[in-house]
């Protein structure tokens, strides 16, 4: 078989990317690589990992998250730390504070109800049998 152009020795070359998530820290990120195929002198077939030019250890094998050095690490199918991202940023997104109005009587009386949490809680109260 012929080389790949840029890719000296390999046989064929396949992009893959994965989402990674740190079960102990929680950081997320995503990784793409070139995945490199060769043949040794014995015609065995053999992978490569490359990532920005540089053979990386297989990110199947035991992946390491960069902010805790931990190796309790989930891999996922590409998009899902974006996903996420892009979901909780969505979700604490809240609209700015506008004016707040006090409610004014039709004889132009302000309510000045005060809350206490026995108002509150009263829906978790026992009523007696």
């Amino acid at each position: 078989m012929s080389e790949i152009a840029g890719h000296p020795g390999a046989t064929a070359v396949v992009n893959e990317s994965y989402s990674f998530a740190c079960m102990r820290c929680g950081h997320g990120w995503e990784q793409s690589y070139e995945i490199e195929h060769h043949i040794d002198g014995s015609g065995r077939e053999f992978v490569q990992y490359v990532v920005n030019g540089r053979v990386v250890p297989s990110p199947l094998s035991r992946p390491t998250c960069g902010n805790c050095d931990n190796h309790v690490v989930r891999i996922m199918r590409p998009g899902r730390v974006a996903s996420a991202r892009d979901a909780a940023h969505r979700q604490h997104r809240t609209p700015p504070a506008g004016p707040v109005e006090v409610p004014v009587a039709a004889d132009g009386s302000v309510d000045q109800h005060h809350w206490h949490l026995s108002d509150l809680l009263h829906v978790f109260q026992r009523k007696a049998s």
